[in-house]
């Protein structure tokens, strides 16, 4: 017999799996199966938030909209016999019940019901692991066109960060990486091939990072630990950019909603947020942007 944590894993492994062959139908037998067998477990929920997030991606929003309805009684009624940090399957089911819901609310045009929505949610589960993801939901919505909140850069490597005030009259882009990211390693060469093209013309470049507790192979370490190992990995895969102030603070990610890495911000001259973007993107599509706001 397998492991208990290795059965229990391997609903969320095969419902993805599915979902990646555009099999939705499948992954749902495979939730319901499980469900029949085993009954409501955080498993189970995290299971139907893939259900929700596949149908999302499909824009099939009324059967997204139900997963993640279904994901979130799952999870609340889970929820009062454990506390949402201490599971490790819970915090990804019910972030992403709320995140579903809240696209969906975008995708239909409802965005003052879903920046309500996501502010009660915020007030909810401020203070868990759900911060940031709940931010990233809220800043996708409405952030641009904002002043870009100002980042904590107490603590650092390499030189040391500039302030976003003191960039004022300067485009800036911001690269929020992490040490354990491989697209963020893959999208290192499009932020090093744009600055080089845009730093003659003023573009500022910074890359905010945070202490995750962890090192290599997930061994747990203090930020005493971390710090250098952040920096080893720095050097081997972003040695184009060594040039980079790096910030490191989870305060950063909370203020941006960088609970994806990557996530790019690219701030105006004036200091207004113009794009805000979680996950990578083009060089191509950058550079556009990045010429758009040196044309004004």
């Amino acid at each position: 017999m397998l492991p208990a944590l290795l059965l229990l894993a391997s609903l969320v492994n095969d419902v993805r799996d599915f979902l990646a062959h555009h099999d939705q139908a499948a992954a749902e037998h495979a939730a319901r199966a499980y469900q029949a067998r085993s009954g409501a477990t955080p498993e189970l929920a995290a299971a139907f938030s893939w259900l929700a997030r596949g149908a999302l991606d499909a824009r099939d929003y009324d059967r997204a909209d139900s997963y993640a309805a279904e994901t979130c009684k799952l999870s609340l009624d889970l929820l009062r016999t454990r506390k949402l940090d201490a599971d490790p399957w819970l915090p990804t089911a019910l972030g992403a019940s709320i995140e579903v819901h809240a696209q969906v609310l975008r995708a239909r045009g409802e965005l003052p019901e879903a920046l309500a929505f996501l502010r009660g949610q915020l007030k909810a589960y401020g203070t868990t692991s759900l911060h940031a993801r709940i931010v990233k939901n809220i800043n996708l919505i409405d952030l641009e066109g904002k002043p870009a909140p100002p980042l904590d850069e107490r603590e650092w490597l390499g030189s040391r960060p500039p302030t976003l005030e003191s960039l004022r009259g300067h485009p800036v882009l911001l690269f929020f990486w992490a040490h354990w990211c491989p697209d963020c390693k893959a999208e290192a060469p499009v932020i090093a091939s744009l600055w080089k093209t845009y730093a003659s013309k003023g573009l500022a470049v910074i890359g905010p990072t945070r202490y995750y507790g962890y090192t290599a192979r997930g061994e747990d370490a203090t930020p005493a630990v971390e710090k250098p190992y952040i920096d080893s990995v720095r050097q081997k895969y972003y040695g184009f950019l060594t040039e980079m102030p790096v910030s490191i603070s989870a305060e950063n990610f909370e203020r941006y909603g960088a609970s994806t890495t990557p996530t790019l911000v690219l701030i105006d001259a004036a200091g207004v947020v113009r794009f805000y973007h979680p996950g990578a993107a083009s060089e191509a599509d950058l550079a556009a942007r990045i010429d758009a706001l040196l044309r004004k």
